[in-house]
């Protein structure tokens, strides 16, 4: 079966046919062979992009990429229950592809090093393929994507993956990318020095490193059939938590809800939570609460984030050099996930989580999903839940605490911290309304349709596996 393939894959570390102390000297060597540069430009110097007189919105004279228009959002929250913001517009789905291929039985994923003008530190590790429409069908006359036919044309591959994800929500309208798994049906591509093969297992001890492993791998990661189908308990090698996660992964472990009870849960989140947005001139958003310069736009609180334009030259992208708008957030923000046993069985909690560009109304999001700072001056009673017991949390029960790089082709040094605390035995059952318990199998599951896990609590779903 397809996730016992995986399941395999994960299990061999520091196994296959790349060991660690090789990843680790061929990604130094990318490192150092990829010249880059990434350099703060005012907005009068974007190369093709430009302000509309009438709008204010800025965008590419193709009429391709994405756009910064405003966003008017009203919501039934308590605290400031409408508002005004840019967002970044970008209708296009892109594909996020990974492909996959057995080695002395074992499958390896073909990964690879790139860079991203946003990326915090220049090369991350990446999806075998990781662009968007404009990009992949050369809108920018560069050179094309490479091993993209893989992802394009049947024939060559069996596809194991194949799902829409969302993305940032909060400063991206209804964006979505594919996300795809490929299994190499031929002898596979050609090597080149950007690509390496390495198994499921290598990559799961890279994400226990700060800013290594990009946000594109950990989505598609997120979506493979990993489910274990008998008693993980008694794995070998791993901690009483990891083999508690494995055994929340399987098909036999007792949820407190049926899956079918939760999804009418999160129905009647999306019905009843109001979240209107309506898309306005930038213009309107920047004579309010934001605020235009010659370099960025920001909040007149110097809250939430910004966006500006950068220069970008790069020896080993499609293009050499070009510029763009970035969305840059102020500070880094804080991803917590509450997980809990009961009936011998973890449970995580989630919540129902609406954000200014989410496509269907609320999706599932970790515990505590914040930027603490743009909390300073509001009410107790309005503050994230959960937030300061987590971020308090006994260092002997946090399980996992790593600073993650987010997308880095629109978003610029966009950094979160991730933590998986595990609550106290006999932690209680009831939660506040919009918060629910679900096991790893049931999440497992609702990542095979699109549009139920936010980005984040992918991420958060993914690292959990690669406790050790």
């Amino acid at each position: 079966m397809t996730n016992r393939r995986f399941a395999g894959s994960a299990a061999a570390r520091p196994g296959g046919i790349t060991t660690t102390e090789e990843f680790l000297a061929w990604f130094a060597e990318r490192e150092r062979a990829q010249e880059h540069a990434v350099t703060r430009i005012p907005f009068d110097r974007l190369s093709g992009w430009s302000f509309d007189p009438g709008s204010g919105n800025l965008a590419h004279s193709s009429g391709r990429f994405f756009t910064i228009e405003g966003l008017h959002v009203r919501t039934d929250r308590e605290w400031r229950s409408s508002w005004d913001q840019p967002i970044m517009v970008q209708p296009e789905i892109g594909i996020l592809g990974i492909l996959v291929k057995e080695f002395d039985g074992v499958l390896h994923c073909l990964m690879q090093a790139k860079m991203e003008p946003g990326n915090i530190n220049g090369i991350q590790l990446s999806p075998t393929v990781q662009a968007t429409r404009s990009n992949y069908s050369r809108v920018h006359r560069g050179s094309g994507v490479k091993y993209l036919e893989y992802f394009t044309e049947p024939g060559r591959r069996r596809v194991l993956v194949d799902v829409l994800q969302s993305e940032q929500c909060d400063v991206v309208l209804h964006k979505r990318n594919r996300n795809m798994v490929v299994e190499v049906l031929d002898d596979g591509p050609p090597p080149d020095p950007d690509f390496c093969w390495v198994t499921l297992g290598l990559i799961q001890d890279l994400l226990s490193l700060p800013n290594v492993v990009n946000m594109d791998t950990r989505t598609v990661l997120s979506c493979l059939p990993v489910a274990t189908d008998g008693d993980a308990t008694a794995a070998p090698g791993r901690s009483r938590f990891a083999r508690e996660v494995l055994h929340s992964l399987s098909s036999g472990a007792q949820p407190m809800w049926t899956t079918l009870e939760a999804l009418r849960w999160l129905t009647d989140q999306r019905a009843r939570r109001e979240l209107v947005q309506e898309r306005i001139p930038l213009a309107r958003v920047c004579a309010g609460d934001w605020r235009r310069t010659s370099t960025e736009i920001h909040h007149r609180d110097g809250r939430y984030f910004k966006v500006i334009a950068v220069d970008v030259q790069s020896s080993a992208r499609e293009l050499r050099s070009w510029t763009q708008p970035l969305v840059a957030p102020v500070k880094p923000g804080f991803l917590g996930l509450l997980v809990a046993r009961f009936d011998g069985v973890l449970h995580a909690l989630m919540q129902a989580r609406g954000a200014a560009g989410t496509l269907n109304g609320p999706e599932l999001a970790p515990t505590v999903h914040c930027q603490p700072d743009n909390y300073a001056a509001v009410p107790e009673r309005n503050r994230p839940r959960y937030f300061r017991e987590l971020l308090s949390a006994d260092p002997a029960r946090v399980r996992y605490d790593v600073m993650l790089s987010e997308e880095g082709g629109r978003l610029y040094h966009a950094e979160n911290r991730y933590r998986i605390v595990e609550a106290e035995p006999g932690y209680p059952r009831a939660v506040p309304p919009g918060y629910c318990w679900l096991t790893f199998h049931q999440l497992g599951q609702l990542l095979l349709h699109s549009n139920y896990l936010t980005v984040e609590a992918r991420t958060l779903f993914v690292c959990a596996q690669a406790i050790r």
